[in-house]
């Protein structure tokens, strides 16, 4: 049985992630700033805890580390996305997008990883996204973001080989409950479309993603990203979608400029 951390679980990707690593017979500690959007499974303790407070999070590690004696896999996932323009994004907004998905991980890691030093392994892992090595429009300040957990993953592994291995998840879209309530049924077929797969990845999806690179069977994988995208990049797909694509449902260039998404309810 393993002691698991993951940021942002309270609902999303994060919740998904801490039910299959709770499932398997590990202890889950969830650190968010809100409550689980439903009653998790055993085995799940939620943790109030803001990623952008490098105090708190380490109160709370050490807290984790105190009652298990032990610190196996840390998962930065805590994440938020505005949708806007370059030409409309203001300051505050785009400092909190870096405090929470950049600088959010990390203060994580690196708190994780000394105790992880100290006790010789473990394993890092963070949710990165597709988005992170093409152009997305309306997103400049997120993208900005993934592409520096990237960074940080290759970089942490670099330092930290050869007893702490660490990895991303970069998922394409994903239908959290949050995103599915966003999208009108033409704007849900519109994304499907562009998507080699015909649909979202389910959260569990991206889970069932991070519980494998957290096995032994990725024991010989540091420092890289596992793109779950549905084949979206592969046929650089999504560079027409960016631009409302060639049918008649309006693409993204036409919706409207407001959607903000939770902590652990990121989804590109």
């Amino acid at each position: 049985m393993r002691t698991v951390v993951i940021s942002g679980a309270s609902s999303g990707i994060g919740f998904a992630a801490a039910e299959h690593f709770a499932r398997s017979g590990d202890t889950v500690f969830n650190l968010d700033v809100q409550p689980p959007i439903a009653a998790p499974s055993p085995g799940v303790t939620w943790v109030e805890a803001d990623v952008t407070d490098w105090p708190a999070i380490e109160a709370a590690v050490a807290a984790v580390w105190t009652d298990q004696g032990r610190l196996d896999v840390v998962i930065a996932n805590a994440g938020i996305s505005v949708r806007h323009g370059v030409l409309n994004l203001d300051e505050a907004t785009a400092r909190r997008v870096v405090d929470v998905n950049l600088l959010g991980v990390l203060g994580l890691w690196r708190c994780a990883a000394g105790y992880m030093t100290r006790q010789g392994r473990g394993v890092l892992l963070a949710t990165a996204s597709v988005n992170a090595s093409r152009a997305y429009p309306y997103y400049a300040d997120y993208n900005a973001t993934k592409a520096g957990v990237l960074a940080l993953c290759r970089t942490f592994a670099l330092e930290l080989s050869p007893n702490i291995r660490v990895a991303c998840v970069s998922p394409g879209a994903v239908l959290t409950p949050m995103q599915e309530a966003e999208y009108t049924p033409e704007m849900l077929e519109e994304v499907n479309r562009s998507i080699p797969l015909g649909r979202h990845a389910q959260p569990s999806e991206i889970g069932a993603a991070f519980h494998y690179l957290a096995s032994p069977a990725a024991a010989f994988l540091t420092g890289q990203e596992l793109v779950v995208d549905g084949g979206e990049i592969a046929g650089a797909t999504t560079s027409a979608f960016g631009t409302g694509g060639t049918t008649d449902v309006p693409g993204p260039a036409a919706w409207p400029l407001s959607s903000t998404l939770r902590a652990g309810d990121v989804t590109f």
